[in-house]
């Protein structure tokens, strides 16, 4: 019986897999691990892969032991990446509710359609397009230096120079192109039927046939505010925002995000909503090396996370997508924590905190991690908290007590 944890594949759909990892390894990137020649392990990885054969695999996020409700993951992988990726998500009420029911893909088709159908009311920009041509009659300007090259045989046709108003322009193009393939590969009955009644709107805007350069000419003046809403659905339609793309001749729309950075960066959104007056959050900070050699450094040190204030010392946070074992009864040695998470906590703190301070270390809340364990103390003024982050709330359990940088000084 298929689950979060496990599912079947058919054979043909193994082998494309497998070798579409082999392609991802020789760029650097493990996308899979497999086993025995019989079992696919992705771990690192949450979205859709749809493949050849038709087979759509889903992977969703499972931090709950005892959860294995599909709805519910997707519901969560959903928020997340409208969080980290700020998707303009437009909820529609209950019909929009059911959708959590079908395939990742499928939500994120709903939202461009119905993002698409906002522009439409709001209306399509048009742009000027020179057109170079051979006419009978003179419009526009004579291109007097073609026209003095013309054939014996075509004297009387003029060359001529004019400007078209159309709505073939970069940004409908991509549209156009993100529409076709939502029409192609939506399998829910409604999301098949808003695209072809939106496609009668742009029949006239031929599909972009370069998007990387299209999306380059995507204009973002005042004019074109409010395409900036469907910028970002096309993009994870046409896998111009994800981390890891298809390449060759298949091209179903396949969606894949490290988990890790995806709960990082969601981590990092959710604290600066919260953030007080005078604090200030910073991500991906890379300032400081763990040593130096030859009057050169190495080994740069990134933490997640970075709080300062003008009147509280720096805070350093990092966030681990694992499920910590905590005090439950699959507790295991040292609460399922790695070493190797500490050691790199200890070099924030001496690096960032000039080893006096507070680290803290983040993971995803669940029924056997509950609560904060109690602090860990690497020397007596440099301590670090191991921290569950709440979901469902978007908040850190326990955070006014080993946070008190948030609570506002009084």
């Amino acid at each position: 019986m298929p689950s979060l944890d496990l599912a079947q594949l058919t054979q043909t759909a193994f082998k494309w897999l497998c070798s579409m990892n082999a392609q991802f390894r020789k760029n650097g990137v493990v996308l899979l691990q497999i086993q025995d020649q019989q079992w696919l392990c992705l771990d690192n990885f949450v979205g859709v892969i749809e493949t050849p054969c038709g087979t759509r695999l889903e992977i969703l996020p499972k931090h709950m032991y005892s959860a294995d409700d599909a709805a519910r993951s997707r519901k969560l992988l959903c928020k997340m990446l409208g969080v980290v990726h700020d998707l303009p998500v437009r909820d529609v009420g209950p019909a929009d509710i059911e959708l959590f029911d079908q395939p990742l893909t499928e939500w994120v088709m709903r939202q461009f359609l119905l993002s698409l159908e906002h522009l439409l009311v709001r209306g399509i920009r048009f742009d000027y397009n020179r057109v170079e041509e051979e006419q009978r009659y003179l419009r526009g300007q004579l291109d007097v230096a073609q026209q003095m090259r013309q054939p014996v045989g075509k004297q009387h046709f003029f060359r001529i120079r004019h400007d078209v108003f159309l709505p073939d322009r970069a940004e409908n193009r991509l549209i156009k192109k993100a529409l076709d393939s939502v029409a192609k590969a939506a399998q829910d009955a409604g999301n098949w039927r808003l695209a072809r009644e939106l496609s009668g709107a742009l029949v006239d805007i031929p599909a972009s046939r370069n998007p990387g350069l299209d999306f380059g000419n995507w204009a973002d003046d005042r004019s074109m505010a409010h395409y900036r809403d469907i910028k970002r659905w096309c993009e994870l339609v046409l896998g111009q925002q994800m981390p890891l793309t298809q390449q060759g001749a298949w091209h179903g729309i396949s969606m894949l995000f490290p988990m890790e950075k995806l709960f990082e960066r969601y981590v990092a959104k959710c604290l600066a909503r919260m953030m007080p007056a005078g604090r200030r959050i910073s991500t991906g900070v890379g300032s400081k090396h763990l040593c130096t050699h030859l009057e050169k450094e190495f080994f740069q040190l990134k933490p997640d996370i970075l709080i300062q204030s003008a009147n509280h010392p720096p805070v350093v946070l990092d966030a681990k997508w694992k499920r910590l074992a905590g005090n439950g009864p699959e507790s295991k040695l040292n609460y399922g924590l790695s070493q190797s998470d500490f050691y790199q906590l200890f070099a924030y703190g001496h690096k960032y905190l000039e080893g006096e301070g507070t680290l803290i270390l983040i993971y995803p809340c669940s029924d056997v991690f509950p609560a904060a364990l109690e602090p860990f103390h690497f020397s007596g003024k440099l301590t670090m908290w191991v921290i569950p982050f709440d979901l469902d709330k978007d908040l850190l359990i326990g955070q006014y007590r080993a946070l008190p940088f948030l609570v506002d000084a009084a």
